[in-house]
């Protein structure tokens, strides 16, 4: 196997149900996918059930799946994952939280990003906040994406935003132990960001202020087996999102990072390609991560979906034309456009570079047809590497 090399490519919440306004076409089957259907119709294909009975539908515990990591032995919580991509250190007493820039209007969560706020306005939000919460501390990310961590954390029950869009928050917000500080951020955040020049700059260019933070999935600091110890190959890992760069780190990955990757609708596809060929000169497997699938998802815009589809298909023809190694794609999850959130329905996979199933396109219903079935996700990577599920 160490002669061998491998790239996946995770098109984050690619899958979709079909569509009336695409005459019953799924956003994949739709989209114009050349360089997909050839690893469908040339390799093997199937469907992946990334998600297991009582997990939640997220990204979290899909691409820990993907991975091969089961997320019900090894999955603590979003958050201490995206801390960990940040370089946060967490004390054994200490709970990391996912927490989202968010608008929140009459009650009503209006938009889980704050409008995709930039991570300069962001920043400057977070620093005013952090001087009236302390000893939480709260750390600037992505966009829209940041970290609080607890001290003497206990845990609560959260609610991810996206999951709530249009829906009064009372209901949803945090229940438990540490609910009582996290309300209190939450509420100390409306206050800080009430009329922030931050915000008020934001509407006058018409654009969705940040109004409060929405704290979710918190958790310790997962202890993942090493990637090279498992699988006896050396991996990296090419994200813009947090996430994914947090369990690349706790697996002991290299994290590639990407100029130009911005885990929106406006990444740098060509440059994810050129950098992952780069890295399998001296590495034997990457997985290639793209988030502008999910966000369309989320945003509810089947135009945007089906161009991050397309625009990810041209992507992978970069690496196909580039490299002999072996190649799959597949989703971790979908995110529905009749819903604007995830759900945990299989995903479609496929595989080049070993058995042939004679598929004609990737999508849903071919999957669903191929060789291998249905499989859990933790089946796949030894299905990949080896072409034996584990």
């Amino acid at each position: 196997m160490k002669e061998r090399k491998f790239v996946l490519i995770l098109g984050d919440g690619m899958a979709d149900e079909p569509l009336d306004e695409l005459g019953g076409q799924t956003p994949l089957e739709y989209a114009q996918t050349p360089n997909m259907d050839r690893i469908a119709r040339e390799g093997c294909c199937g469907l992946l059930r990334t998600i297991p009975p009582g997990c939640e539908a997220g990204s979290d515990i899909a691409n820990l799946s993907i991975l091969g990591y089961d997320p019900r032995k090894y999955y603590t919580g979003r958050g201490p994952l995206e801390a960990a991509s940040m370089g946060i250190d967490l004390a054994e007493t200490e709970m990391a939280y996912r927490c989202n820039l968010v608008t929140i209007r009459d009650g009503t969560m209006t938009d889980f990003s704050a409008g995709h706020i930039t991570s300069a306005e962001g920043a400057a939000l977070l620093s005013d906040l952090q001087k009236v919460i302390s000893p939480v501390r709260i750390f600037p990310g992505v966009s829209y994406r940041n970290v609080l961590v607890l001290p003497d954390a206990k845990g609560a029950k959260t609610v991810p935003p996206h999951d709530i869009v249009g829906q009064e928050i009372d209901r949803y917000l945090p229940d438990g132990k540490d609910a009582k500080v996290l309300r209190s951020c939450i509420e100390a955040s409306g206050r800080v960001f009430d009329h922030h020049p931050v915000n008020s700059a934001r509407i006058s260019r018409g654009l969705a202020p940040a109004t409060h933070i929405w704290p979710w999935s918190g958790g310790k600091t997962p202890a993942l087996t090493p990637f090279a110890e498992k699988y006896g190959i050396s991996g990296g890992m090419i994200s813009a999102v947090d996430l994914l760069r947090g369990i690349g780190r706790c697996a002991r990955m290299e994290v590639i990072n990407v100029p130009g990757a911005t885990g929106y609708l406006d990444t740098d596809y060509q440059a994810k390609a050129r950098y992952a060929l780069d890295a399998l000169r001296y590495l034997d497997f990457v997985y290639v991560h793209v988030e502008a699938p999910d966000e369309a998802g989320h945003l509810g815009s089947l135009v945007e979906k089906v161009r991050a589809i397309e625009r990810v298909d041209a992507m992978i023809g970069t690496i196909l034309d580039g490299c002999s190694a072996c190649i799959a794609v597949l989703p971790d999850h979908p995110t529905p456009l009749r819903i604007r959130t995830h759900s945990p329905d299989p995903v479609p996979f496929a595989i080049l570079g070993g058995r042939k199933d004679g598929c004609k396109s990737f999508c849903e219903r071919e999957a669903a047809d191929g060789s291998s079935g249905v499989l859990e996700g933790t089946q796949f990577m030894p299905l990949f590497l080896t072409g034996t599920p584990g």
